[in-house]
């Protein structure tokens, strides 16, 4: 059946696309005014999550829509995108020149913080609470996890042992290559996710009381490009209020004489709110393999596309990229990995497992506060 252009409109203007169109007007509108106003910055701050809740929402109707497998890539890559926006633009704002060159470093490795750590002691606290104990695929959950290790110290623990320019960089060829390298992983990953073993990263068939999407409500193709061109609005609203909001977030920080790498610890976790928000949802359904897919596939999205796209920005600008790490946050990368590994060993967690991965994660906030 093919719908009418009045029908078309009739259904954009249906309150869950109207809200992903507000929150890119409000960014227009808060972009004209001054945006050291203290409520214009309240104010991009509110319909910022706004705009994270309708991308959640609209990503999760094109998941129904295309399947579980491709709709948490679309999220995964949703997040990215906002990732790679923010980066980019504030290593062309003057306010943040100086730290620069660390700031792609500290964002994206504090996402796989939060990711590894946080969301994943969420869904195992959560589902734990409720369900005692929750099942997984082991083959799944693990080849998330080698692909996120291998990445991860690629690019955050090898430049620290090169020669050939000064420690924690890589020169020019070495950046080209570990991009490439990255880009490669990840498209052999996406295959092995969404084609050959597909059957490895479906959910566990366990009793569900919970879903995003009504499963009464069969999603047409139109209700899904409709989906499609309001997450894309609602896309840009986070990346422009969230970029508004960053002169706040840089004065908050200094005025209370936290580390320049706080920076990117805050704007890690503004930028995982769609993908933690449809993590805790999964586990509360008790589908802990969607979380985990979820969250470690935001980790493996989020290093390997941000890292070669801030590569080919940083070649083209001739800017220092910093990618090694200190040994301090080594240690917290290297524990995180070494817990991960034992708590996606069995195919089953508990609160406990979610437990131990909080308290990494709180001890590494407070370490990056109090360094």
């Amino acid at each position: 059946m093919i719908m009418s252009a009045a029908q078309f409109i009739r259904k954009g203007l249906e309150p869950q696309h109207l809200v992903s169109s507000l929150s890119f007007v409000v960014f227009l509108l808060s972009s004209i005014f001054a945006t050291d106003n203290l409520w214009v910055s309240i104010t991009a701050a509110v319909f910022l999550g706004v705009a994270v809740m309708s991308s959640v929402h609209h990503a999760e109707v094109i998941a129904h829509k295309i399947g579980e497998g491709l709709g948490t890539l679309v999220l995964a890559l949703c997040v990215t995108i906002i990732e790679v926006g923010l980066i980019v633009s504030l290593m062309n704002q003057s306010t943040v020149s100086a730290d620069s060159a660390v700031l792609a470093r500290d964002t994206v490795f504090a996402a796989v913080m939060i990711i590894t750590n946080g969301m994943v002691a969420l869904c195992l606290i959560l589902g734990g609470m409720k369900y005692k104990e929750q099942e997984f695929q082991v083959q799944g959950s693990k080849s998330l996890m080698v692909v996120l290790m291998t990445l991860a110290l690629l690019v955050f623990v090898l430049p620290n042992f090169t020669t050939t320019t000064a420690a924690g960089t890589y020169n020019p060829p070495q950046m080209i290559f570990i991009g490439i390298i990255c880009v490669v992983l990840y498209l052999l990953f996406i295959l092995f996710q969404t084609t050959t073993h597909k059957t490895y990263f479906e959910a566990v068939d366990t009793k569900s009381d919970i879903s995003p999407i009504d499963s009464t409500h069969e999603i047409t193709t139109t209700d899904a490009w409709l989906s499609f061109i309001s997450l894309s609005v609602s896309l840009i609203a986070v990346i422009g209020l969230a970029k508004m909001i960053s002169p706040l977030i840089e004065q908050g920080v200094d005025y209370v004489g936290a580390p320049k790498s706080m920076v990117g610890l805050l704007i890690a976790g503004i930028v995982l709110l769609p993908e933690t928000w449809a993590a805790v949802n999964a586990a509360r359904a008790n589908r802990l393999q969607t979380s985990l897919n979820l969250a470690l596939g935001s980790g493996i999205a989020s290093i390997a596309l941000t890292i070669p796209t801030v590569i080919a920005f940083c070649l083209y600008t001739n800017q220092t990229l910093m990618l090694g790490l200190d040994p301090k946050n080594m240690v917290f990368l290297i524990m995180t990995f070494m817990a991960g590994t034992i708590t996606l060993g069995t195919g089953k967690a508990t609160l406990l497992q979610g437990a131990v991965h909080g308290v990494i994660l709180l001890t590494y906030f407070v370490m990056s506060f109090i360094p």
